[in-house]
């Protein structure tokens, strides 16, 4: 939650579809302001201020889009991106009312270190990344840390219960929710490759004369029945 209010200017967009490419092409970057009892705006917002903006409100913070004499109270909403290159091309900001509760999702942070994982050999198991929070605007944190030395045993949790309460924002997840856990370490077995063995080939020949003895070809047969060279 930052105390410092964030501004980003912003114009009203009239170019849509493919046409927007020119737009990022420009260094700007096509928006929409969208709420509950209000219309819709298309806008365009410099992309360099926006990204700046973000490292700081990311998902939680109050930006306030300056629209011509309009100055609107918004949280950053969906935003697309260009599936290889990674760039933003695309943000959508929620209207907000300042004086009513709203939903958002808080990221939750793990700090410090924990004795199960430094002494006992456990690895840390992340089941939640982040947690939905309803509160003022103006209230939601912007992220919420996690004691790790609570974590003493393999075994041992952290839930959502065991986060710290608060005055200003309430945690809507269910409370038995498990968001971050130690489990026991266990090595890889890796069994060794088998070489297949070829089955031996027995070259012995019984006795002549025994069952199952072939009987001696006649030398002067030999040669007929060798085959021919073409």
């Amino acid at each position: 939650m930052t105390t410092t209010k964030l501004t980003l200017k912003a114009d009203a967009r009239t170019v849509f579809g493919k046409r927007t490419k020119k737009l990022r092409k420009d260094g700007f970057l096509p928006a929409n302001i969208f709420g509950q009892d209000f219309e819709s705006k298309a806008i365009t917002v410099n992309a360099l201020d926006f990204q700046k903006m973000y490292k700081t409100a990311g998902e939680t913070g109050v930006i306030y889009i300056e629209v011509g004499t309009e100055s609107i109270p918004t949280l950053v909403g969906d935003m697309q991106y260009h599936p290889s290159l990674g760039m933003i091309l695309h943000a959508d900001f929620r209207k907000v009312n300042l004086k009513k509760k709203v939903e958002a999702n808080v990221p939750v942070v793990a700090v410090g270190e924990s004795d199960a994982v430094i002494h006992k050999n456990g690895v840390l198991i992340n089941n939640l990344d982040e947690v939905t929070v309803e509160a003022l605007p103006t209230d939601i944190p912007h992220q919420i840390d996690i004691d790790l030395s609570v974590l003493k045993e393999i075994g041992d949790q952290v839930k959502i219960a065991d986060l710290p309460k608060s005055d200003k924002y309430t945690i809507m997840n269910d409370p038995e929710s498990v968001i971050i856990s130690v489990t026991e370490h266990k090595e890889e077995s890796i069994e060794p490759e088998t070489v297949s063995e070829a089955p031996e080939i027995t070259t012995e020949v019984a006795p002549e004369g025994e069952e199952g003895a072939p009987a001696a070809a006649p030398a002067e047969n030999a040669a007929e029945t060798a085959p021919k060279e073409e």
